[in-house]
C-alpha cells in the first residue's frame, strides 16, 4: 500500500486539526507529498513544520474550501509547485454552531452547506479536471453517521453529510470512465477536541470496541482507498466507526438532549 503511495500529490482539506491532520501526517508517512489546507493560515504553517520535521514533504495550501476563487488559487500552487494532483481528501467542514431547528436561521443554513458539501465540490472540479488529463486518480469525501442516522441540532450538518453522499456515488459514476475513483469515509464518534475523561468514557461507551475514536484511526481507511489495493473500489462508504451503526442500540453521540430543546411558548 505505502509503495504506490510515495511521490503522489495528496490534498487534505482541513488538515490544520483533528481528523485532516492525522491523515496529512501520515500520507506524509508514506512518502506522499501533501498540500496542508486549511483556513487556518497558522493551523497549516503548524502541521507543514511537523510533517517537515518528521522528514515528509508538505506544502502549505491555505485557503477557504467555500470559496472558488481561493481554491482554485491552492489548485494552481499545488500544479505551479508539483505539475499533479493524485489525491483529494476532502476533510474540510464545520460542525458548530449548534442549534435546534427553532434557534437555526438561514445564514447557518448557507455557510454549513457552503463549507461542507459545496466545499467538496469546489476542491473536487478542478481537481478531478487535472486528474482526467494525468490519466487518473482518487478522491476521498468526508461523510459521518448523520448521513443515514441523525443528530438532534445538527440538521444544516446532517444534510450537508446526505448530500456527501449522493455527491461521491455521483462523482464515481462520472468520473469512472477518466480512471478517478471517488470514495467516502464514515467516521464514527471521534474525539478529535481532546475531550475529559468522563466525556471520552461516556461517549465510548456503548460503542462495541469499548472505546471512542482518535484521529489516528481515520487514517489507515484513508491510505487504502488511495492506494493502488482499492483499485477496483469507488461509490463506496467506509464505516471507520468501532462498530456503532452495526449495533440496535446507540452510542452517546447526541450533545443536546430533548431538555435542552426550546420551549414552545419561546417559539
Amino acid at each position: 500500500m505505502h509503495e504506490s503511495l510515495h511521490d503522489k500529490v495528496v490534498i487534505v482539506t482541513g488538515a490544520g486539526k483533528g481528523i485532516g491532520r492525522a491523515i496529512a501526517e501520515r500520507f506524509a508517512g508514506s512518502g506522499s507529498i501533501v498540500a496542508v489546507n486549511d483556513v487556518d493560515e497558522d493551523a497549516v504553517s503548524a502541521v507543514v513544520t511537523a510533517i517537515r520535521d518528521n522528514g515528509g514533504q508538505a506544502m502549505p495550501a491555505a485557503a477557504d474550501v467555500s470559496d472558488s476563487g481561493s481554491v482554485n488559487a491552492m489548485i494552481d500552487a499545488v500544479m505551479t509547485q508539483h505539475g499533479r494532483i493524485d489525491v483529494v481528501v476532502n476533510n474540510a467542514g464545520l460542525v458548530s454552531p449548534m442549534l435546534h431547528f427553532f434557534e437555526a436561521d438561514e445564514a447557518w443554513w448557507r455557510r454549513i452547506i457552503d463549507v461542507n458539501l459545496t466545499g467538496h465540490f469546489l476542491v473536487s472540479h478542478p481537481a478531478a479536471r487535472i486528474m482526467a488529463k494525468q490519466g487518473g486518480g482518487c478522491i476521498i469525501n468526508m461523510s459521518s453517521g448523520g448521513a443515514t442516522r441523525a443528530h438532534r441540532a445538527f440538521t444544516a450538518y446532517d444534510a450537508t453529510k446526505g448530500g456527501i453522499e449522493a455527491l461521491t456515488r455521483a462523482m464515481a459514476l462520472d468520473l469512472g470512465p477518466y480512471n478517478i475513483r471517488v470514495n467516502a469515509l464514515m467516521p464514527g464518534s471521534i474525539d478529535t477536541s481532546g475531550l475529559d475523561l468522563e466525556q471520552r468514557t461516556l461517549r465510548g461507551e456503548n460503542v462495541p470496541l469499548g472505546r471512542i475514536g482518535e484521529p489516528i484511526d481515520m487514517t489507515g481507511a484513508a491510505l487504502f482507498l488511495a492506494s493502488d489495493d482499492a483499485a477496483y473500489i469507488t461509490g463506496d462508504v467506509i464505516k471507520v466507526d468501532g462498530g456503532m451503526l452495526a449495533q440496535q442500540r446507540s452510542a452517546t453521540v447526541d450533545i443536546m438532549p430533548p431538555a435542552d430543546f426550546p420551549k414552545v411558548e419561546d417559539l
